[in-house]
């Protein structure tokens, strides 16, 4: 009985240990499970009881405490890389046209392939725009909502036609 004592407590050690190098939320658990096991030997369970335990309470710390601890560890966490272009502002330095698909933008000095997160909006070279989200490596952008009320009018992609509908069209037109 005595050797199950040490073998919990050194299983506790350890996972304490590698919390405290990683400081991750990765073993924190098992440490747990593993002083109820260590609780459970003292009091003299039978050593399946005591893996049993073990397992349990690992788990149910695992699943219940671990959203909230996350949730509390993260809220501080300073985005990086391209992470933090999301919410920023960027001036297009290209005509952005998803039709053409092409676009390009300037974020904090750095130059993005972008495009509009409408698909039937042209984006103009110099408007601001507000960065929504970001696809493989382009900045999807929306026009930035002062500059809709300075300069409300883009224009607009026209619809694709066929060439009946062109002739028509044309037909109309030299009447």
């Amino acid at each position: 009985m005595d050797e199950m004592i040490i073998i919990w407590l050194v299983v506790l050690i350890v996972a304490i240990v590698v919390e405290v190098a990683t400081m991750g939320l990765t073993s924190i658990w098992f440490a747990g499970g593993a002083l109820v096991a260590v609780l459970s030997a003292v009091l003299g369970l039978p050593i399946f009881l005591q893996v049993l335990l073990f397992f349990m309470v690992s788990l149910l710390m695992l699943f219940f405490t671990r959203p909230v601890a996350v949730k509390y560890f993260n809220k501080d966490r300073v985005k990086t890389n391209v992470e933090s272009l999301v919410g920023r502002q960027a001036v297009v330095t290209s005509e952005i046209d998803n039709l053409q698909a092409i676009g390009q933008v300037t974020v904090g000095g750095q130059e993005w392939s972008a495009r509009s997160c409408e698909d039937r909006v042209r984006i103009p070279v110099g408007s601001v725009v507000n960065v929504v989200s970001i696809s493989g490596v382009k900045l999807i952008v929306r026009m930035d909502t002062q500059m809709e009320k300075i300069a409300p009018t883009q224009p607009v992609v026209p619809e694709p036609m066929s060439v009946s509908q062109m002739e028509e069209l044309e037909t109309r037109q030299g009447e």
